[in-house]
């Protein structure tokens, strides 16, 4: 497992605009990306313009496939100018414990 974690600060006034866009594009790389397992799409309760997002894919390749992929360009394209910063962080998976 591959864990990737993204800490977006959006401007304020395109919250709702980049809420759509990555919502679509957490939509598209479950369906259609077979190495992405989960993609989750947060907001801090009393700041909206701060996201979080929570990916699993199969692998480090996975996710290379992820970046790849056209929606993820397209949702590049289509965020440019919202972003007021941007950090990504990888994990894997070293110990599991699920219910």
């Amino acid at each position: 497992m591959f864990a990737v974690c993204v800490t977006f600060i959006i401007e304020p006034s395109k919250a709702e605009a980049f809420h759509a866009h990555i919502n679509a594009n957490a939509k598209a790389s479950v369906e259609m990306e077979a190495g992405c397992q989960l993609f989750d799409v947060c907001t801090d309760p009393s700041d909206t313009a701060k996201f979080f997002l929570y990916e699993i894919y199969d692998s480090a390749a996975a996710f290379d496939e992820h970046l790849e992929s056209a929606h993820f360009k397209s949702f590049c394209s289509d965020i440019e100018g919202m972003v007021i910063d941007k950090r990504v962080e990888s994990f894997e998976n070293v110990t599991a414990a699920r219910k």
